[in-house]
């Protein structure tokens, strides 16, 4: 069969791509020399919230970590965007490039960047004119505004460069250089830890501080991918590549949608979490701050989880978008294989951290009463019961997207956030109060992985009927 594919793009002139390694390299080398950079990326991206969130609780406390949960979901809007436009880009690259279409591919690149600089500062703009507004969205408390209002109205100028960081490294990726892309991320995040108890414990600014070192770090990682862009590219682009261009929007748009519809869903479950523990927490023993604090903490401490899940997915996008358009499915299959295995064990280890270690982990984060230990502890084992599946369903949310199924990997991604939890969590706490929120949280994970299963299965045995 790969006699085949390579007879076809001879023939289309392009030689070229005969020599690209996504067709011929095994795959088990393949995905270690892509996913495991991506996963690093990931991390030190979640690097930057974790960072933040165990020096503001040494140094400001419980509000200061429940003021970061509150002003979390425009990380959560950043990274949508990021995604749609980068990972929209970087699947259409991949696939236009598997095919031999390669000057089209470079001009997606050049539209997906310009759009990144440009959405970058809008968010960051309406950030700063809506911030009181956005706050009171978000389910902030009278004793966590200032705190949020201090972080947020900072974090706010490091936007642009966020976005342009964040989407700009799944193009590298693309543009076939991982270690570059990981370097990016890395150093921002190197910076960002150096400077936070610098800031705070030093300087005594307090998250004042911990919000400028996160600043800083994503601009001198945002200027990495200006300079990967131009000098150390291996694709063809032009200045004049970068205008943005309607065709190549709607096609970059149609691959990332996936992706960022899950982002846009997890802000939208992050906020309505926020006001459910507001509401039902002000009846409970916890109050209302306890809770806000506590989710917050966890989430950032699950992101590191679903950073190696993610990021094994995003590692084998280039692999699963490259042989697909070249219609080598055997290797997409195996590359499926082997993604799903990484995401069910590394699901499994952190589960058993989870149910184990509850108190220990929170304690990293500073410290708190016993009703705040407590409700912590209980939301870790019930909340992330099911964390063991937990990556199924955003990894096969990207093998759609890459392989050119937009609108399945939009189905897949809309399952546990929209159509699941969202509800859960809004109907449960009427019963049950506070602990409502606690219990929506596994039956969610449990239907998304069987839907995400479901249709993964479906697909690769469609793949294999179609095999040439």
């Amino acid at each position: 069969m790969m006699g085949q594919v390579r007879k076809k793009v001879k023939e289309s002139g392009n030689a070229g791509v005969m020599k690209n390694p996504l067709a011929d390299e095994k795959v088990g080398r393949l995905i270690a020399r892509f996913a495991i950079p991506a996963i690093i990326s990931m991390l030190v991206s979640s690097l930057y919230n974790i960072v933040d969130q165990i020096f503001i609780g040494q140094g400001v406390g419980m509000l200061g970590n429940a003021a970061t949960n509150v002003a979390f979901p425009v990380s959560i809007i950043c990274t949508a965007t990021a995604l749609l436009l980068g990972i929209g880009s970087a699947s259409n690259f991949n696939l236009e490039s598997g095919a031999g279409n390669q000057e089209r591919a470079n001009r997606i690149v050049g539209t997906g960047l310009s759009m990144l600089a440009i959405c970058g500062c809008v968010i960051a703009l309406v950030v700063l004119l809506f911030l009181d507004p956005l706050l009171q969205l978000f389910g902030v408390t009278p004793d966590i505004l200032p705190y949020a209002r201090d972080y947020l109205g900072i974090t706010a100028f490091g936007i642009p460069f966020l976005v342009l960081t964040t989407g700009g490294n799944h193009l590298i990726r693309a543009d076939r250089s991982p270690t570059y892309s990981m370097t990016c991320m890395l150093t921002g995040a190197v910076i960002n830890t150096i400077l936070d108890p610098t800031f705070i414990f030093v300087f005594h600014w307090g998250i004042r501080g911990a919000a400028w070192a996160t600043v800083i770090g994503q601009v001198i990682s945002g200027i990495l991918v200006i300079v990967y862009f131009s000098r150390f590219r291996h694709l063809e682009l032009e200045l004049k590549m970068l205008r943005p261009r309607p065709k190549f929007l709607k096609a970059i748009v149609s691959l990332g949608m996936a992706a960022c519809v899950n982002q846009i869903a997890m802000a939208a479950v992050q906020i309505t979490m926020n006001n459910t523990l507001r509401h039902y927490g002000a009846s409970s023993i916890y109050g209302t701050d306890i809770p806000l604090a506590c989710v917050g903490v966890i989430s950032k401490v699950n992101m590191v989880f679903m950073s190696i899940c993610i990021g094994t997915s995003q590692g084998c996008q280039p692999l699963w978008g490259f042989n697909y358009g070249a219609k080598n499915y055997g290797r997409v299959r195996e590359a499926f294989r082997k993604a799903f295995q990484i995401s069910l064990t590394v699901g499994i280890v952190f589960f058993l951290c989870f149910q184990l270690f509850p108190r220990q982990i929170v304690s990293i984060f500073g410290t708190g009463t016993e009703e705040y230990f407590h409700f912590a502890e209980r939301y870790f084992k019930i909340f992330m019961l099911m964390t063991f599946i937990n990556g199924i369903q955003p990894m096969c949310s990207g093998f759609f997207t890459s392989i050119g199924k937009a609108k399945l990997g939009i189905v897949v991604s809309l399952t546990r956030q929209v159509i699941f939890l969202l509800p859960l969590i809004l109907i449960f706490p009427v019963f049950m109060g506070i602990d409502g929120v606690m219990y929506a949280g596994p039956i969610a994970d449990g239907a998304a992985a069987a839907v995400a299963v479901g249709f993964a299965v479906k697909e690769l045995r469609a793949m294999k009927g179609d095999s040439v």
